[in-house]
């Protein structure tokens, strides 16, 4: 629909339309200004073509009904799902992180200490014990 050309060393935002399955935009994570546009017909097929990856960072749902859009929300398989939000959205307090092919763990606030941290427990036994046998 619109960029796609360079000139030089940057790349322009670009739009794609009818992105299909049978496209590699379609499966592979893009990390360059570009967004694929593809078409379905409802709600439960949205779900699946989002699901229909093997990433899983983030996500949005946008809708008027914001009980529909969270439960739709609920359904797909990303680390982070913003309702009626960007996708690009970072708070140090919570947890950040992906699924499937979008990394392991979590970072950020206190998940990303307990992501990052090993607990283990160990005692030095110093005088005999006192048992009461």
């Amino acid at each position: 629909m619109c960029g796609g050309k360079s000139t030089d060393t940057l790349m322009p935002a670009t739009l794609l339309d009818h992105v299909t399955p049978a496209m590699r935009i379609y499966r592979e994570e893009s990390f360059a200004p570009v967004k694929a546009i593809v078409r379905v017909k409802g709600v439960e097929e949205a779900i699946a073509c989002a699901n229909d990856n093997e990433y899983g960072l983030s996500s949005s749902v946008f809708g008027r009904d914001i009980a529909r859009a969270y439960n739709v929300a609920r359904k797909i398989d990303s680390g982070i799902c913003h309702v009626n939000g960007p996708t690009v959205h970072d708070e140090a307090q919570m947890p950040f992180g992906g699924v499937k092919g979008s990394g392991y763990g979590r970072f950020g606030g206190k998940a990303g200490i307990n992501e990052f941290t090993e607990l283990r427990w160990i005692t030095i036994q110093t005088t005999p014990r006192q048992y009461p046998f």
